[in-house]
């Protein structure tokens, strides 16, 4: 149990008997909320109500009516099992489709209260969070967003605060010293944490895994650091205002909390975490606090200091409106279309030109390199993009002359030095998407998708447009060896539900994967792309974009009806090439190549168009990855040329030998498919 105990903080709230009385209405709504589901998590919401219902009434910059207003505050709810809270909030404070019914609904289907907040399911909530960690990161990336913005479109349009609630959770993850580590470095002012420090986690005290001392750790990374307790409405309001004042550096406000608060047995204690306090305990917690309304039901009055508290914003909203309605005219259309996330006008002329440059003078580039030049044609139309790399620029070739100004402390440029950090990196690209008016895109090395993975998990799972950068794609890495060789990458990505996995055979493909991409503005997309250099297999002109259905017969070697199909990706596109001409002129067979760049396009086809593009006859398919998932097209795995271990330290080409990955093997499989 904490050492700060109920009975204490209890006294300290009820100093402030305005606050108390409208954080108990948070309170009441959460145990009721939990107690309907039988499911979820009270006390956090109990521990947390005071802060959040100062941070709410004297700080937080927003309108209920107008959700998306936006130069509101954005609030993160990064410990997102106290979900109930979150929801609270914004149905006291008047958010239209968070209703009563919805809060008696928590956790069941179809409502749009689930365990844990989810982007898109109600106003109100700015990004997904559960995965620990995650919310703060991507807070972090809404704070480099609003100073993007800031600069490109001044500070009367732009001018705002990311405030974050954490717990000790997100603090342990990885992912939460990575997002507290660049934050720091960049100088995020705008950023505020209120820290919920209750010494609890689901195993008991903190003390049985957990020792850090919070305030120095955040200080020594370069953020504004305070303490004050947890239930002091003064106390909470003073950190605020002091927090707001700073300019220069990210804020912490470490808040000393009770779980529970008010639970007879259970304030203090994990078992008020992740469990219902069940009726008796919660009848006692409601007695505590002085609650008497029934289930569901807030008094008239509390509600009414609510719902102004929800409509304070609307004033300074429609001061901000008249300042943009009295803008500079292409100021206004632009930044209007940047939060609408329309691409501009200028965009398809620039696909257009880099497609005629390709067909112009066909080039032979690793497909990474094929990607920097599609980057360098389509970036200056795009004032929109953000790049970075995870330590990682001169290999991932993400950087191009029109995102080539280096963010840096209290100089928010177009391009981001994320350091060995993937995951902060993902998730940072998250927050910069869900805030609007930017298009981020990032790199590292495909085999360092899996710490990115969780990330890329809640790009999908949000569905948002983050664009993922993975350059060094298979065994063709060469001498790094196997702990930088990706195998079985590609299969799980391509795993993910909703996730674009474009794997181009070269550079016209890269330039055609970047336009979706870039397209794709509710769904995420990763490029996976090569280290060696390979081939332009396309010299015809033509305007259409061929990647967009996700496969597509390349060429037909031979004559007659099709015997064979070689299915395809990436860098082995060409090696599929080079066989199909030596089984159409040595013996004598039609053999149709596909190139599929996108298996998740490709499935989403009608079944004419795929059929069309298989043939009925054997296939086989070829890719220098795991062979898992390539049974769906080609019927078995025996008829896949790919990986069935980890890789190997030497030359590329020495490995492809290696591991068997060449058009001989790929003859001698047809050949023995075909009885030949």
């Amino acid at each position: 149990m904490s050492d700060y105990s109920s009975e204490t903080a209890l006294e300290h709230a009820k100093r402030d008997a305005t606050n108390f009385a409208l954080a108990n209405c948070i309170r009441a709504l959460s145990i009721d909320a939990v107690e309907a589901a039988n499911s979820g998590h009270p006390g956090a919401p109990m521990g947390m109500a005071d802060a959040a219902t100062v941070l709410f009434k004297n700080h937080l910059k927003f309108d209920a009516s107008a959700p998306d207003w936006p130069d509101r505050d954005r609030v993160v709810l990064s410990n997102g099992h106290a979900s109930a809270m979150l929801y609270s909030l914004l149905h006291l404070t008047g958010y239209a489709d968070m209703t009563i019914d919805q809060l008696r609904n928590f956790r069941q289907m179809g409502s749009i209260t689930a365990g844990h907040p989810e982007y898109g399911h109600a106003k109100g909530i700015e990004t997904t969070t559960g995965p620990l960690g995650q919310g703060i990161a991507t807070a972090v990336g809404m704070a480099l967003a609003e100073q993007i913005m800031a600069k490109d479109f001044g500070t009367d349009l732009v001018d705002h605060h990311t405030y974050v609630f954490m717990g000790d959770g997100c603090l342990e993850e990885g992912i939460g010293q990575e997002a507290i580590s660049l934050a720091g470095h960049l100088g995020l002012g705008k950023l505020i944490v209120l820290y919920d420090d209750n010494a609890i986690t689901i195993d008991g005290p903190t003390s049985v895994s957990f020792s850090d001392n919070i305030p120095q750790r955040l200080s020594a990374c370069g953020w504004h650091v305070q303490s004050c307790d947890g239930h002091d409405a003064a106390a909470l309001d003073a950190a605020l205002t002091a927090a707001k004042s700073v300019t220069d550096k990210p804020s912490l406000i470490a808040m000393k909390t009770v779980i529970g608060l008010g639970a007879p047995t259970k304030a203090g204690k994990e078992s008020s975490h992740g469990a219902p306090l069940g009726k008796e305990e919660a009848a006692g917690a409601k007695a505590a606090l002085g609650w008497t309304a029934a289930p569901f039901e807030i008094p008239s009055d509390l509600l009414a200091q609510w719902r102004a508290i929800g409509s304070k914003g609307k004033a300074v909203r429609d001061v901000w409106e008249n300042r943009l309605a009295k803008s500079d005219e292409a100021l206004q259309a632009e930044f209007l279309r940047r939060i609408a996330h329309t691409l501009p006008a200028e965009f398809k002329g620039a696909v257009a030109e880099a497609r005629k440059a390709l067909f112009a003078k066909p080039q032979k580039v690793a497909t990474r390199k094929a990607s920097q030049m599609a980057l360098e044609a389509l970036a200056p139309a795009l004032p929109e993009m953000i790049g970075g790399s995870a330590d990682l620029t001169g290999s991932n070739l993400t950087r191009v002359a029109a995102v080539d100004s280096q963010y840096t402390k209290g100089q928010p440029g177009r391009y981001i030095g994320y350091g060995v950090r993937e995951f902060a990196m993902a998730a940072a690209m998250n927050g910069m998407m869900t805030h609007g008016g930017i298009i981020p895109y990032g790199g590292t090395f495909m085999v360092f998708s899996d710490y990115a993975r969780n990330g890329i998990r809640l790009s999908a799972l949000m569905g948002i447009g983050t664009i993922y950068v993975m350059t060094h794609d298979s065994i063709g890495l060469g001498e790094d060896g196997p702990t930088h060789q990706p195998v079985e990458h590609l299969a799980s990505l391509r795993a993910i539900p909703n996730l674009l996995t474009f794997r181009p055979a070269d550079a016209l493909e890269t330039l055609e994967c970047w336009e979706l991409a870039i397209r794709s503005r509710n769904r995420p997309s990763l490029l996976a792309l090569s280290r060696q250099a390979v081939p332009q297999l396309r010299l015809e002109e033509t305007d259409e974009n061929l990647s967009a259905r996700g496969a597509y017969v390349l060429r037909t070697f031979g004559e007659g009806d099709r015997a064979l199909t070689l299915l395809s990706t990436g860098t082995e596109v060409s090696l599929a090439m080079e066989a199909a001409e030596k089984l159409a002129t040595e013996k004598g067979i039609s053999v149709a190549v596909v190139s599929m760049p996108s298996w998740e396009l490709f499935k989403e086809q009608d079944r004419d168009y795929r059929m069309s593009v298989l043939g009925d006859c054997p296939r086989i398919a070829v890719e220098a990855a795991s062979k898992f998932g390539w049974a769906t097209f080609v019927g078995d795995e025996d008829n896949v040329i790919g990986m069935d271990g980890f890789g190997a330290s030497a030359p590329a080409e020495e490995l492809y030998e290696k591991f068997g990955i060449t058009s001989d093997a790929i003859i001698a499989r047809a050949c023995h498919l075909l009885k030949l």
